[in-house]
């Protein structure tokens, strides 16, 4: 179905407005979305986590109403902290970024991650880079530098600050440059850096060095989706500096309107503590991947309108397994339709996320199915339930859930100490001692998995388990 088809709009809160706007893409039918991605010095952490999933369901979303979305994510693959953690590790830095890299998209696909269209490393546009800075300048917007940096002159652009709504003057006041600043302004900041002796580098009109973080992803959005395009996405500590300086240097460079769209997902907070290496509570995603199964994790990030801050604990994780635990369980031992039409749910669906984007009331709206699944199970309708089924996996799949088999959710990971042939076996004494009337010993089976995190479950097909 084309977009097109739909009457109903979407509407997304743009960060440039700072208001909910109606989405009307450049080229009608087709996205071109930029998020800033990974630079990649080290494992991905549950900050990375939040924003990739966050993009990954707007990309599935707007490809679900019709949209071909043509998705680039960037890799910064050099940096000071790649060339300083290489440096430590005695590690050639191609080395380390193709090995976090490598981790990187493990990372993802255990989550559930759509690889992006493309996904361009910074690396493969040296040149392109150049040439912008080049012209920016030949049109004054920059400057060499004696130390042989090239700067960005930020009080040259005019509408320095309209992202993050912050002034100039104010970001100026106060600040010194010393003697030994090579910048003429403190605001400044670097497109070009000089390579120190021994460093990796590239040949420039201005000497050998390497780019500038900011200068990537300019080049790199521009090469690949346009001057101008509809979405450009990151995490909340990149709209400044960052995106604001991407910006000026795009709309410097090209005289066009860089971006429709600004979306930035929210931050991520540790028992209500803001997530820092200096503070200990920094989790890598593969850290977070060993306690929790990916889909529990992916539920518990997917739970929270992407703008809002996520509050990561142990407690909220275990809540998110629960609650995807009942989704799952009216699923079980139930064939779904092989199709449905589109139905009162679908609608539902649709009006949560066209309000940018939002996921916890899409979310209601798989619980209600679930529900109704229930009662049509119960009340001998099964027919009606392989429907809903059928839909709540459809709607579920927009989302990147509800895509395995129950089974093999409820019985995958480490329970404690028990094997699934264990837990069976103990199912199986259970059900010989109520066949004995030991109920005792049955209860005491029952409790003794209950303390370990294995439910059961009783009906009249037999008695199943899962995950508590």
């Amino acid at each position: 179905m084309s977009p097109a088809d739909k009457n109903n709009v979407i509407r997304v809160y743009n960060t440039l407005s700072q208001q909910k706007e109606v989405f009307k893409p450049l080229e009608p039918g087709k996205v071109r979305m930029y998020v800033c991605g990974m630079t990649v010095y080290d494992y991905c952490h549950l900050g990375h986590a939040r924003v990739l999933t966050a993009f990954d369901v707007v990309t599935r979303y707007l490809r679900h109403r019709g949209y071909e979305v043509n998705y680039v994510r960037n890799i910064t693959d050099i940096d000071d902290k790649i060339l300083q953690r290489a440096e430590a590790n005695n590690e050639d830095y191609l080395a380390l970024t193709n090995r976090m890299i490598q981790a990187m998209h493990e990372d993802e696909a255990r989550l559930g991650i759509q690889p992006p269209t493309a996904e361009p490393r910074a690396t493969e546009f040296i040149s392109e880079i150049i040439a912008m800075i080049q012209v920016l300048v030949n049109k004054g917007y920059a400057y060499p530098a004696a130390n042989g940096d090239v700067y960005f002159a930020v009080n040259t652009f005019e509408g320095y600050g309209k992202l993050s709504k912050k002034k100039l003057e104010d970001l100026v006041a106060g600040a010194r440059v010393g003697v030994s600043d090579a910048k003429r302004s403190p605001a400044d900041f670097v497109l070009w850096k000089a390579a120190k002796p021994g460093e990796v580098s590239w040949a420039s009109p201005w000497g050998e060095g390497r780019p500038g973080w900011h200068i990537e992803c300019s080049a790199m959005s521009t090469c690949c989706l346009g001057e101008t395009f509809d979405i450009h996405g990151g995490g909340p500590d990149l709209l400044f500096p960052h995106h604001e300086n991407e910006i000026a240097q795009s709309e410097a460079a090209t005289e066009r309107p860089f971006v429709n769209v600004w979306m930035h997902a929210g931050a991520v907070r540790v028992d209500k503590e803001k997530m820092s290496k200096s503070l200990g509570n920094f989790f890598t995603i593969r850290e977070i991947l060993e306690k929790y199964p990916a889909e529990v994790v992916r539920y518990f990030l997917v739970s929270s309108h992407y703008r809002s801050q996520v509050d990561y604990s142990e407690d909220n994780l275990e809540e998110a397994g629960r609650t995807l635990s009942r989704l799952y369980q009216s699923l079980r031992g139930l064939v779904p339709a092989e199709s449905a039409p589109e139905t009162d749910s679908d609608r539902r669906f649709e009006a949560a996320m066209d309000d940018d984007f939002n996921s916890p009331g899409a979310l209601t709206v798989l619980h209600a199915l679930a529900s109704d699944i229930n009662v049509s199970r119960r009340d001998g309708h099964d027919e009606a339930a392989g429907k809903n089924a059928a839909v709540l996996i459809r709607l579920g799949k927009v989302l990147g859930l509800l895509q395995q088999d129950p089974e093999a959710f409820f019985k995958a990971g480490a329970v404690e100490d028990l094997t699934a042939d264990t837990i069976e076996a103990m199912i199986q004494a259970r059900n010989q001692a109520r066949k004995e009337k030991n109920f005792s010993e049955a209860d005491r089976i029952r409790d003794e998995l209950a303390e370990k995190g294995v439910v059961l479950d009783d009906s009249r097909e037999g008695t199943s388990w899962r995950r508590g």
